[in-house]
């Protein structure tokens, strides 16, 4: 059997049906992290932090579960908290807890460009899969105001998204985050503006140009005139970088310009190849790496492994991993990982080329 035939036949094998209609892992999630009025809580702060990128994601899970309360809830959480009561005026604010007072609010009312885009995408879909209008319409309107208050015309490059409205742009150029922009989210909205594709042409050129090595920074610079900028002080790619990594192993395969980007991103597997485990950080200016990253780092690099034969080895490596040694239930960001990585290989999720979600639900389970 051909490498390419055995790879179709490993991709049905993950693909439908999910064994079970209930998504334990989900279940868990909320029990550790989820508050009774909606709130996803980030436990590793002392001052139990929600962020803006936790309710995006909560909202995510809970679509790709087909839980309408939960969604509802974290929905309703996150208007009355972080966007005083009204998503389709005002941005969320990204981080939220209790002060040095003792109060519990705002702290920080910038916006996270990525959140603002997996919230608008969330609402969308679940307007389109629940056939909820109300959804919908919030999600354009959302939409719309994240293009209004966070898209930008960059000489050279073209539109991009600030990763927030303060503090990214300056007289030199913008500073932006490579894995605040997953084009299976890029591509949805597409489908309401052209003004997307744009972005996703911006981004697509960011992914292959600003990764010399194939290996993703946390962040980047783009200045007029002399294109991308990262400093040898600030190439790492780590924490933030590793969300790259699951977003291209997540998108279709007939996803224009897929084969580039998995083969210009190859240099991660085979970092896993050589020392077993994903690393915690990459200098993405020289190739090499340091430490061992946690779980999590695994559970999102399983979409990507998935995607060629000779990774198979290290696929199954790395699903041992996440199955024998599962992250603590309350850690936030471990365990966010955790599902969008492990959901999809299970077959809970998949993207098309036009970036809908087709969650397992839409067909009989056991």
């Amino acid at each position: 059997m051909s490498i390419a035939r055995c790879l179709v036949c490993w991709l049905l094998a993950l693909a439908w049906p999910v064994w079970s209609c209930d998504w334990p892992a989900w279940e868990q999630y909320k029990v550790a992290m989820m508050s009774e009025d909606g709130r996803i809580i980030d436990y590793s702060s002392p001052r139990s932090i929600t962020t803006s990128e936790g309710q995006s994601y909560g909202l995510f899970f809970a679509l790709v579960a087909n839980d309408r309360e939960a969604f509802a809830r974290l929905l309703d959480w996150t208007s009355d908290n972080l966007a005083g009561g009204d998503l389709a005026a005002r941005l969320p604010a990204w981080l939220w807890g209790r002060d040095d007072e003792g109060r519990w609010r705002v702290l920080d009312a910038n916006n996270a460009g990525d959140s603002d885009l997996w919230i608008a995408y969330n609402l969308l879909e679940a307007g389109r899969l629940w056939q909820e209008p109300e959804y919908s319409r919030l999600g354009r309107e959302l939409l719309w105001r994240s293009a209004a208050q966070s898209l930008r015309p960059m000489a050279g490059l073209g539109l991009g998204l600030l990763p927030g409205n303060q503090g990214f742009e300056s007289a030199d150029g913008w500073r932006l985050n490579p894995s605040y922009l997953p084009l299976q989210l890029l591509a949805r909205f597409e489908t309401e503006s052209r003004l997307w594709a744009d972005v996703s042409h911006s981004t697509r050129r960011m992914l292959l140009e600003a990764a010399p090595r194939g290996l993703a920074a946390d962040w980047l610079e783009w200045r007029p005139g002399t294109g991308w900028s990262i400093p040898a002080d600030q190439a790492e790619g780590s924490y933030e970088a590793i969300r790259v990594y699951l977003w291209l192993g997540m998108l279709a395969l007939d996803t224009p310009g897929h084969e580039q980007l998995l083969a210009h991103y190859a240099p991660m597997p085979e970092w896993v190849r050589v020392t077993g485990l994903p690393p915690e950080r990459v200098n993405s200016l020289d190739g090499s790496v340091t430490g061992t990253g946690p779980v999590g780092f695994s559970a999102a690099l399983l979409p990507m492994l998935a995607a060629r034969a000779d990774w198979q080895p290290l696929l199954v490596q790395q699903l041992d991993r996440v199955r024998s040694q599962p992250p603590e239930p309350q850690a936030y960001y471990n365990n966010s990982l955790l599902l969008f990585g492990l959901g999809w290989h299970q077959g809970r999720y998949r993207f098309d080329k036009e970036g809908r979600l087709h969650p397992a639900w839409l067909t009989p389970c056991e």
